[in-house]
């Protein structure tokens, strides 16, 4: 038996690392496959193929129903409701629409939308609107949210920016029932935290500032704000204890079993506390392991704990196996094998006062490979933090925020009990910000596999029982996930990345001993990618200080992620083509025209035009030469600026040229190809931008020249060793499933 149910989830979890999906005929023939096995001693391979397909079929579906390429980035007219809570901040309005119908075209059954200024929305509405609707794409980068896998784990086939729109019909449902208490809950005075409030009892996250996410990141809490299987089984297991005391103290009635009556309501506890949630993904992966724990505590114990969790596992998979995508399933199921690994083989009793520790150093050195592989950061502080948080939050907040929710009816009762439970939140934060300032987050650089699974032998050593000999070498090995050997290039040699960053510019350019970024992405209505995506992506390389941040100009698109990254790493000196527009915490110079200087064996020389009259053309120019191979990065600069740079008398010529302005019509002129004789050009810009970046026409003269084009939008973030005479890489050309190419 758990044999299959263990072949069963290997094939169920396979569909994670697929590089793309089986065939409708591959797939019909491993289902036939699999039946003819089942009877024989082959039937682990039989139920490890009936796991393979049902998911790449579920996922099949959901591909399909993906908004039509002929549609993309068009504007249409649509009908549909509002579902979910939605969320508001800076401005933005963002919700999901379900059942829109177009009379032009057959849409997906689900979108995520934006509306911008936007009106209150509330869940359970009718509108009919006017989206430019776009298919899933997502940024693709050496560390950062990988947007387009959630969509698709959510069964989103598209996304859309509303022009305008109309009100058909009242809120309606149980959707709007959920968010008049959302609305009843901030408006609760709380001591400031309404919106802690508004996640841990609807699971609604909007409520929570930057900072506050943050810092629950820093201390590893971010699991306490979301309403996830702790939770779930916090409140079950508050209301089994419940039952339990009063049958130990004779106050429950004897002729009803204390033991079945107790995982009853432990459940249905569960549920309702589901229901108020929303019953996301998580949460129903939640109330299904808490169901099978709950059975297997009444009537199955003699079958041992390995069972209930494999079968936990499977249903999990077989009801949404597209879960694989999140990472917070791959935490979840983690945590509990850790735990299940090293609390079913202990031998005597502990109090719990020592189990409860020793969960948490459990928890923080058994997923630390996991958080690795996922790319999660890593919070020294998790361990003392979860310690103090869980149980505060899990006996004191919620309990309090739950029963006042129920007895907000009751005049001043609800309110007071809800403004106790906020001012307990408060002062977790401002403990959790304590720890924070001492030990931040961590996120570690890449590291080859080979020492990935060396540190990951290391924590199963770690864990074993104590007396075992093994565990000083696990010790040992466990170092390899944080001093593996960094991959540098050789001096005379210059890896250089052209960062995703949608309508923007942010390269960095790392020598042997260096690192310089050449503009730092743009920040936009609650989302600034310098936060978002260079920071994480330099840390995940393995960047730990920057030489030079070079800022082209200061336009926002270019220069609106400085301040993040400055704040986020030390930067020795910022120089920019307008230092004064620039702002003053960021200590700008003025780039100098002719500058020069050479890194491991790498020079960098710098140009400016003196004469410029706007912000684009006063872009400092950079040419980089590493070993006899040359790349232009040119910032903003129009054909004024390219026939005064031509003018200098200067050698152009090189290998890459970086379009200028996002190849713009104004830009990229006959002459300054002809100057610079480039074999590939690197074009940075958001996939269907206001400005229609690359132009056409732009486009045709690289077409002209059989220049190979490399673009953000179509291929992520590039990868090029300049000195190496290699071709350039896109991360979206390796192969993921889920991801358009």
């Amino acid at each position: 038996m758990r044999i299959a149910l263990l072949a069963l989830a290997a094939g169920l979890l396979l569909l994670r690392f697929l590089p793309q999906l089986p065939g409708g005929g591959l797939l019909a023939g491993m289902a036939c496959l699999a039946l003819a096995m089942l009877p024989t001693r082959l039937y682990p391979l039989s139920f490890f193929l009936v796991g393979l397909s049902w998911a790449s079929f579920s996922a099949s579906l959901a591909l399909d129903d993906r908004l039509c390429p002929e549609l993309d980035g068009q504007t249409l007219w649509l009908e549909g409701r509002v579902v979910g809570l939605p969320e508001v901040g800076e401005g933005v309005v963002r919700f999901q629409l379900e059942d829109a119908v177009s009379r032009r075209a057959q849409l997906p059954e689900r979108l995520r939308l934006a509306w911008y200024g936007g009106p209150e929305l509330r869940a359970g509405e009718q509108w009919r609107l006017a989206v430019r609707l776009k298919r899933p794409h997502g940024g693709v980068n050496p560390q950062s949210f990988d947007y387009e896998a959630w969509l698709l784990a959510q069964r989103i086939g598209a996304t859309g920016t509303i022009k305008q729109g109309e009100r058909l019909a009242p809120a309606a449902g149980a959707g709007s029932w959920r968010d008049r208490l959302r609305q009843r809950l901030l408006a609760v005075p709380a001591n400031g935290r309404q919106g802690g409030l508004a996640a841990l009892v609807l699971g609604d996250g909007s409520g929570l500032s930057a900072q506050d996410w943050t810092l629950l990141q820093d201390t590893g809490t971010v699991h306490l704000m979301v309403i996830s299987g702790q939770h779930i089984a916090l409140l079950a297991g508050f209301v089994y204890a419940l039952v339990a005391g009063l049958a130990r103290f004779g106050c429950w009635p004897r002729q009803l079993p204390w033991l079945p009556a107790a995982c009853c309501l432990a459940l249905l506890a569960a549920l309702a506390y589901g229901f108020l949630a929303g019953f996301g993904v998580p949460v129903r992966r939640a109330c299904i392991m808490l169901g099978l724990v709950l059975l297997w505590r009444w009537r199955f114990r003699h079958l041992g704990v390995s069972l209930p969790f494999l079968l936990a596992l499977d249903l999990v998979l077989l009801a949404e196996p597209l879960v694989v995508l999140q990472a917070g399933f791959w935490l979840s199921f983690g945590a509990v094998a850790v735990l299940v690994w090293v609390f079913s083989g202990r031998l005597g009793s502990w109090s719990w006062l020592r189990s409860w520790g020793r969960a948490q150093w459990t928890m923080a050195v058994g997923l630390l490979p996991m958080l690795m592989a996922l790319g999660l950061p890593l919070s020294p502080s998790s361990p003392a933090a979860n310690l103090l948080a869980v149980p505060w939050v899990g006996l004191l907040v919620v309990p309090l925020a739950l029963l006042g929710t129920l007895l907000l009816p009751v005049p001043w009762l609800g309110e007071a009990l809800l403004w106790s439970a906020g001012g307990m939140l408060e002062l977790l934060f401002m403990l959790l910000a304590a720890l924070a300032d001492h030990a931040p987050a961590w996120l570690a650089p890449r590291i080859a596999p080979l020492w990935w699974w060396l540190g990951a032998l290391g924590c199963v050593l770690v864990l074993l029982p104590g007396g075992v000999p093994l565990r000083l070498p696990g010790a040992v090995l466990l170092l390899a996930l944080f001093f593996a050997p960094q991959e540098l290039p050789a001096s005379g040699r210059v890896e250089v990345w052209m960062l995703d960053v949608g309508q923007g510019q942010a390269f960095l350019l790392r020598t042997r001993g260096h690192a310089l970024l050449y503009d730092a992405g743009p920040r936009l209505a609650g989302f600034d990618s310098g936060e978002r995506i260079v920071l994480p992506s330099l840390r995940r390389l393995g960047v730990g200080r920057l030489d030079l941040m070079l800022l082209s100009h200061a336009d926002n698109d270019h220069a609106g992620g400085a301040l993040a990254i400055r704040n986020g790493l030390p930067v020795a000196a910022v120089s920019s083509g307008e230092a004064m527009a620039l702002p003053a915490a960021l200590a700008a110079r003025p780039c100098r025209h002719g500058e020069q200087w050479v890194w491991d064996e790498v020079r960098f020389t710098v140009w400016r035009w003196d004469g410029a009259r706007d912000s684009n053309q006063a872009s400092c120019v950079l040419m980089v030469e590493a070993n006899g191979e040359r790349l232009l990065l040119t910032g903003d600069i129009d054909m004024r600026a390219e026939m005064a740079l031509i003018a200098q008398g200067l050698d152009l010529r090189a290998n890459w040229l970086v379009a200028p302005h996002h190849g713009s019509r104004t830009s990229s002129s006959s002459a300054l190809l002809e100057a610079v004789q480039p074999g590939a050009v690197l074009i940075s810009r958001g996939r269907h931008n206001a400005f229609n970046h690359p132009h056409p026409l732009v486009l045709a003269r690289y077409r002209e020249r059989s220049l190979q084009i490399f673009d953000s939008a179509e291929q992520g973030a590039v990868n090029l060793l300049l000195g190496d005479f290699s071709p350039a890489q896109g991360l979206r050309e390796k192969p993921r499933f889920w991801r358009e190419k």
